[in-house]
């Protein structure tokens, strides 16, 4: 063997550095929002290989992120590109929402469209569309007719990178966990996180705020956040059981991938980017869809002295349900949800569903007689449809149970998907059964196909278990709320309480993608066997205000919401619905505090709650109309309330006069909060 000489050893230095180097990248395009802050760079390498980049206010926020995709039947595409045409437009518009946390959004959005195809005659061309917001950017990937694809895509995964250009922590739940969306918030450094559900919230040292999500899932499923390396991160797709996580005809766009970038918390929670990116309502009129307030058939049976099932602890009994309406109809609830009606309940039916009858009640409940009784005193009832995950045997029934609850004057549904991961039983077209996520691309199409079959019946729906809110409510205003985080449930079972910071850090992440139907309203603070909620009193009040829901409903048994008749006088009054909505106040995970106008009146809310921590607040009342004078009723946490002793309960309730010049003090205990509205006085001269 010949020496190694020292020329040896510097050509192979150079040979390896060559081959390791990054190719060196060229900006081929660029864009910012309105206001110039936050700009996005396009590189396209001497490989080929896009990336795209993001910066506010010069500063780095998002690195060199790949851009592509991989299939099942063809080669990837993500090297050997170029950049074919690239077009530029921009957008000023203001449209109204029929309800929701404000009446009124703002789209002011920079658009920037690139066609990138492969070098080469005839190879394949993907157009990527960024829009750029002065709160953050969207792009998705869209397909085009012209682009040289076969007629059907089979997708493998997406390539599409986030690298995260500075430290900081993340607030963060696992993806693809056995227990859905129903986790606690994780909060760790940004370089600790696995892989994640979005929405996922990361601050940076600076303060600067990021929120990763989605927009307009549509056929197609949903994007976990996967980290690869260090702070870079990988969207990854929903897994299929049937092989493709995605397969469509062309064309057909992805969902928006999204950042919302900020300076801070309250931007980042008021971002209507996420809303934006969605289709306008394509329903037409939806004067039908009414915010409310319910209570129901539902919090005894988690509590142990109720079942679902038939038998002598059955809670939908024709009695039981006429004593509900009864009581919704004496202090203002529009709606009494009445679950566990319906045959298919007996047995084991998580996971199976097989048994489930979305039309026959058991015999000890009158349909027809309760939907009647609740006409008669104005109350609607709230339908209930369970599939225990069996969304093939629920989309055999679903155009006769809409039907029948449209018939009965039913116009709201809380739909339920209780499954673990991976266990949603479905069927294809050929009738094979494949076992899929909740988050899939089947699951996309099912939500979809279940609020298409309910707009035609006027029927809202509020689904549990379900896939995640990416602002759909905007196409489909009949998707009013859903659950797809830890509810109150849990804080009815042994041992399972929602620790005193998961509310107020579900406001700064999963709140971040929509309304939440928390089902707040256990003013007797208590679950099974006295064990207490990590609330106080006036704590349940304020989640009315902190966490939004277009449909709210009064959780605890009715004879137990009784007992308390102040604090019952403010949940039928609260409302649901809202013309403004700010964060005037709040750090992720420690305490949120909300000022809210209500749509149909001139009143204004002011709610907050806050972690383990007591908090004094000094609140300036500038939301309030200049040189008008207003009521505040306060409720507040008691100088002996503390979510860890016995006087959790106590509660202050107490009037005084304001104006926007003066501010507000008041004290939210541990675990505590406070409810505050304010009513204008009348004089001769107004109204």
């Amino acid at each position: 063997m010949p020496a190694l000489t020292p020329r040896y050893w510097l050509y192979l230095a150079l040979y390896l550095l060559a081959i390791c180097a990054p190719a060196n990248a060229e900006t081929v395009a660029t864009a910012t929002s309105p206001d110039g802050k936050i700009e996005v760079r396009i590189d396209i390498n001497n490989d080929g290989r896009a990336s795209y980049s993001v910066t506010r206010e010069g500063r780095p926020v998002i690195g060199n992120s790949r851009l592509g995709f991989l299939f099942t039947d063809a080669l990837a595409f993500d090297r050997g590109l170029t950049l074919e045409s690239q077009a530029s437009s921009s957008a000023d518009t203001r449209w109204e929402q029929p309800w929701g946390e404000r009446r009124f959004v703002r789209d002011h959005h920079n658009e920037l469209m690139l066609a990138l195809r492969e070098r080469g005659d005839g190879q394949r061309k993907l157009v990527v569309r960024f829009r750029l917001f002065n709160d953050g950017i969207g792009f998705r990937y869209e397909f085009p007719s012209d682009g040289n694809w076969p007629i059907t895509i089979n997708i493998q995964d997406e390539l599409t990178e986030f690298t995260v250009d500075r430290p900081g922590t993340a607030w963060w739940i696992a993806g693809g966990d056995w227990n859905r969306y129903e986790q606690l918030y994780q909060r760790t450094p940004i370089d600790a996180v696995a892989t994640a559900h979005t929405p996922i919230t990361m601050r940076f040292e600076d303060g600067t705020h990021l929120t990763f999500h989605e927009a307009a899932l549509v056929d197609y499923a949903a994007m976990w956040f996967r980290r690869v390396e260090g702070q870079r991160f990988k969207g990854t797709l929903s897994p299929s059981g049937s092989g493709p996580r995605v397969t469509r005809v062309v064309p057909f766009p992805t969902p928006w991938r999204t950042i919302i970038i900020t300076a801070d918390a309250a931007g980042m929670v008021e971002s209507d980017l996420v809303l934006n990116l969605n289709e306008p309502n394509k329903l037409g009129d939806v004067s039908w869809v009414r915010p409310y307030r319910y209570i129901g058939i539902w919090w005894g049976m988690h509590l142990g002295q109720w079942s679902w099932a038939s038998g002598e602890r059955h809670g939908a009994t024709t009695e039981n349900a006429r004593r509900h309406i009864d009581f919704a109809a004496r202090h203002g609830f529009r709606g009494v949800l009445i679950e566990g009606w319906n045959v298919g309940w007996d047995g084991n039916w998580f996971g199976h569903g097989d048994q489930f009858s979305f039309t026959r009640p058991y015999s000890d409940f009158d349909l027809e007689a309760v939907a009647a009784y609740a006409r008669e005193r104005g109350v609607r009832l709230v339908g209930h449809h369970e599939t225990g995950g069996n969304i093939a045997v629920y989309e055999d029934q679903l155009e006769d149970a809409m039907a029948l609850y449209q018939r009965l004057g039913i116009d709201s549904v809380k739909t339920g998907y209780v499954a673990d991961a991976g266990g949603i039983i479905s069927r294809d077209a050929e009738g094979t059964i494949h076992m899929e996520y909740h988050d899939g691309q089947v699951m996309s199409r099912h939500h979809i196909r279940v609020v298409e079959a309910a707009a035609r019946h006027r029927i809202a729906v509020n689904p549990h278990e379900p896939i995640k809110d990416t602002g759909l409510r905007r196409t489909y205003p009949n998707w009013v709320s859903r659950e797809a985080a830890r509810g109150m449930e849990y804080n009815a079972w042994t041992g399972s309480q929602n620790p005193v910071d998961h509310e107020p850090t579900l406001v700064y992440t999963r709140m971040l993608s929509g309304p939440m139907d928390f089902t707040p309203g256990i003013l007797s603070l208590q679950g099974q066997n006295g064990q207490p909620l990590n609330s106080t009193m006036a704590r349940q009040l304020a989640l009315y205000i902190a966490i939004y829901s277009p449909i709210q409903m009064a959780a605890d048994l009715i004879e137990n919401l009784e007992q308390h008749p102040r604090e019952l006088a403010f949940i039928s009054a609260v409302p649901s619905d809202w013309a403004e909505s700010h964060l005037v106040d709040g750090a992720v995970g420690e305490y949120a505090l909300f000022a809210r106008k209500d749509r149909n009146s001139e009143d204004w809310y002011l709610g907050g709650i806050t972690d383990g921590q007591a908090r004094d607040f000094n609140t300036p009342l500038t939301f309030l109309e200049p040189g008008r004078r207003y009521v505040a009723t306060i409720y507040r946490d008691g100088p002996e309330a503390d979510y860890r002793t016995d006087r959790r309960g106590d509660i202050v309730i107490e009037s005084r006069e304001v104006t926007s010049a003066d501010r507000l003090s008041f004290r939210m205990a541990p675990g505590g909060g406070a409810a505050i509205r304010f009513v204008p006085v009348r004089t001769s001269g107004r109204r």
